[in-house]
């Protein structure tokens, strides 16, 4: 089975046998040692001096331990264009004062309505970067500049862009950003990274959730423990994943994933098929993700169950609002051109039967070329 969906992603191999072995206490210097490499190469894949803090938890849980310790700004800007940056919204309404911009999904965030909230007081702007549910690259840059104008604190959920695309935390002026190990990272999903700058702590509020509460896992990160119990497998995996990350370089990792992306998103739209995100000149296309309108003449469960069936090829759905409405086709973790290249052959046999597409994979072989 080939898994090409947004998280959990197909493992390599490398990884899967890196949780082949004996369990070691998650108080000892053995696990220590883990827990201080995986921080080291999170910060280089954040773009970060700051500290990086890992729970065990979805990438969820990393968003909402964000936003719940450092809701003591009081009131929230959310910017809300697709799933998980409605998510963000309901995370913050349980902690704060929140005002939720909601812009049709697929369609970019408007800018000029994120410096109104910030003018009527919003002092935290919460946003997805990579925003999973519909294929768009949302302007972390763009965002982060506005907010820092009007003194505002920034959290990005990074969690599938970070390890697959460029995150600049510090040079862009995020003071949260997360990321989940089951996306681009190449690991199992059940731990989330949160990085967090100092300034961020200015806003800490003591009466956020004991378990996603940051305070206790920066207390602990100087014995290079966490608070609680971590998942220790799935922290053999993660180092096994950073691993190859630095094997191929930060630089070289988003150039494959953009690369891959590219050849996905070129093959669609010379197959005759549309893209479901409009980027404007701020946001872009996903580089990790590629979200495609389905065509006439065919449903998205029945496209993804043939596909499965008879390639053993594992397509993701639309989600909520576009359910049934796109399909989409993850660039994620290790993959390489012989995975994009199988997908895009699976799917073209399936929609050419049914005289839906034009035959294009030459198309995306060509951007596959070294």
């Amino acid at each position: 089975m080939l898994i090409m969906l947004p998280g959990p992603i197909q493992l390599h191999e490398r990884v899967i046998r890196a949780m082949c072995r004996q369990m070691i206490g998650h108080r000892s210097a053995e696990f220590g040692e883990i827990l201080k490499f995986c921080g080291e190469v999170m910060k280089e894949v954040f773009g970060t001096r700051n500290d990086v803090y890992f729970i065990t938890g979805s990438g969820t849980a990393g968003v909402e331990a964000g936003i719940a310790s450092f809701s003591g700004v009081g009131k929230f800007v959310t910017l809300e264009n697709g799933k998980f940056g409605e998510r963000m919204g309901e995370i913050a309404e349980r902690y704060a004062e929140v005002e939720r911009l909601s812009f049709e999904w697929g369609k970019p965030v408007d800018l000029e309505k994120l410096k109104e909230a910030l003018e009527r007081g919003a002092r935290a702007v919460a946003f997805v970067h990579n925003e999973t549910s519909t294929g768009m690259l949302n302007p972390a840059e763009e965002i982060a500049k506005i907010a820092r104008k009007y003194d505002a604190l920034t959290i990005m959920d990074a969690i599938t862009s970070a390890g697959g695309d460029y995150v600049k935390m510090d040079e862009w002026g995020i003071d949260v950003a997360v990321v989940g190990t089951q996306k681009c990272l190449g690991a199992p999903p059940g731990l989330a990274a949160v990085a967090v700058s100092e300034r961020a702590w200015e806003f800490y509020n003591p009466k956020c959730p004991l378990y996603l509460d940051l305070k206790a896992y920066r207390k602990k990160l100087p014995e290079l423990q966490t608070p609680y119990t971590p998942a220790v497998t799935l922290f053999f995996a993660l180092e096994e994943a950073l691993k190859m990350i630095k094997e191929e370089g930060i630089e070289n990792r988003v150039k494959r994933h953009r690369k891959l992306s590219k050849a996905v998103r070129t093959w669609a739209v010379n197959a005759g098929l549309s893209l479901f995100p409009q980027p404007d000149k701020y946001s872009d296309y996903s580089n990790t993700v590629t979200a495609i309108n389905i065509p006439g003449g065919i449903t998205e469960k029945e496209l993804r169950d043939t596909v499965r069936k008879e390639y053993g090829i594992v397509l993701s759905s639309g989600q909520d609002k576009v359910k049934g409405k796109i399909f989409r086709i993850a660039t994620m973790g290790s993959i390489e051109k012989f995975e994009v290249m199988a997908t895009l052959t699976a799917v073209e046999d399936v929609l050419l039967r049914k005289n839906l597409i034009k035959p294009a994979l030459d198309f995306a072989r060509r951007e596959l070329q070294p």
